[in-house]
């Protein structure tokens, strides 16, 4: 739960603390943490580290349970919220932008306008419309990560997911046709559209009662109840969120279901994705650039989109020794991770408690720091960003680390700025009111 705690800090940051210096402590925790995790003991001399090894591709089951809260949702959407699942990091900063009032109040083509200005990829950007979907996949990044990377390493297998979740609702009667979107068959392929070019309904509903009976005991659904407040479930176990659509985030994906891809409007795409290269179209491909740092779970994956010399580049910012380190190996799908449980409804998932309870914390007092002593200190030095998403284990032994980690950096000296010629003593600020935008 290491990962959340950095993220309630940064969050805290926009309160009490100073954005800048609010961003410096997040990434010197994640820095300590990662540290810590990313030491592991040295092979003996001349032995080479193990190879990783591969990363076991997740069964029919666990993509299930992945897919279950978004697989009747409209396909233009589903496509949008597959690929920018790929880059949980932009996802995170949208949706904090968001949570400003001042953008939170844009819509149409204003909205449209203030995106163009954002580096995220087209998906992000087109979700930024939907910010109830936004906070739910930031609100939940252990599901938004799994998802993405489940969507990297097997593309094929995650859509055939969707096609098989629409189908158990459709035998359960609760796929169909409504005034709010059209339900039709393409060769097999169940195919969800918005009933009205204007508007974008956005079903909510519990996947243990919309799928019917439940056919894996072992992976429940995932389910994450209170992003859609005021919506009230009909007959058929659905709710509707009606979101307006804008012209210019909207109808850039295609979803062939049958050719396991995401077919693209390059020009629609690439207006959207003004500070990268354009790309031409066809099926849609993954930009690492996009990807702001977080690393790549699966050894496949990682290979295809940062190489092998990712690990060791990554240690050489944090200023560790260039040496080849032991990869810790990746558990072998959702198995090795707790499952969703959903003993009762409406259920509160373990990670969302954890966030919570991470928010609720208070700053530890050794970070604290008064403005004189925050200018003396040299600026922050921003790595490419680091593994923010990335879990850690080995609990108490993690812990300990960080700790002496954290004790060593607050114990060296801070660098000293040259002193002016006369200047009296820098009087403590008081503390910033706390505060947090949200977004209705």
């Amino acid at each position: 739960m290491a990962e959340w705690a950095c993220f309630a800090a940064c969050r805290r940051g926009r309160g009490g603390l100073p954005p800048a210096l609010a961003g410096a402590l997040a990434v010197m925790l994640l820095g300590s943490l990662a540290a810590a995790q990313d030491q592991p003991p040295a092979p003996p001399p001349g032995q080479a580290a193990p190879p990783d090894q591969a990363a076991a591709p997740l069964t029919p089951e666990q993509l299930d349970q992945l897919t279950a809260p978004i697989a009747l949702y409209p396909d233009p959407l589903v496509g949008q919220i597959l690929i920018a699942a790929t880059y949980p990091l932009e996802v995170v900063e949208a949706d904090r932008w968001l949570q400003q009032p001042a953008n939170s109040a844009l819509n149409g083509d204003q909205l449209a306008a203030a995106l163009e200005h954002q580096p995220w990829d087209p998906s992000v950007k087109s979700l930024v419309a939907f910010p109830q979907i936004l906070k739910m996949m930031d609100g939940n990044l252990t599901w938004t990560e799994q998802l993405g990377d489940a969507f990297l390493a097997g593309q094929p297998a995650v859509m055939d997911s969707v096609q098989r979740l629409r189908q158990k609702a459709e035998a359960a009667g609760k796929l169909k046709s409504t005034p709010q979107q059209v339900v039709s068959n393409d060769g097999g392929a169940i195919l969800i559209e918005p009933a009205d070019p204007n508007s974008c309904y956005v079903p909510v509903y519990d996947p243990s009662v919309v799928y019917g009976t439940w056919s894996y005991p072992d992976y429940p659904p995932y389910y994450f109840p209170g992003f859609f407040p005021g919506v009230a479930i009909g007959p058929l176990g659905f709710g509707w969120l009606d979101v307006g659509i804008v012209a210019s985030l909207w109808g850039w994906d295609r979803s062939d279901w049958r050719g396991h891809r995401i077919d693209i409007d390059a020009n629609r795409f690439n207006a959207l994705n003004l500070h990268h290269p354009p790309i031409a179209s066809g099926a849609w491909q993954h930009d690492p650039s996009h990807r702001g740092g977080v690393p790549y779970w699966d050894p496949a994956v990682r290979a295809r989109f940062q190489g092998a010399a990712t690990a060791e580049a990554r240690r050489a910012v944090r200023g560790f020794p260039a040496v080849a380190p032991a990869p810790l190996a990746r558990p072998t799908g959702l198995a090795a991770r707790p499952p969703a449980k959903i003993p009762d409804r409406p259920p509160a998932p373990e990670i969302e408690r954890a966030a919570a309870a991470a928010a609720s914390r208070p700053p530890a007092p050794q970070i604290e720091r008064t403005p004189a002593a925050a200018a003396a200190r040299a600026p922050a030095v921003l790595r490419p960003t680091p593994a923010v998403l990335q879990s850690f284990g080995r609990g108490p032994e993690v812990r300990a680390q960080a700790q002496r980690g954290q004790a060593s950096r607050m114990s060296a000296p801070a660098p000293r700025a040259p002193a002016p010629a006369a200047r009296a003593p820098a009087a403590r600020a008081a503390p910033a009111p706390q505060g947090k935008g949200e977004h209705k």
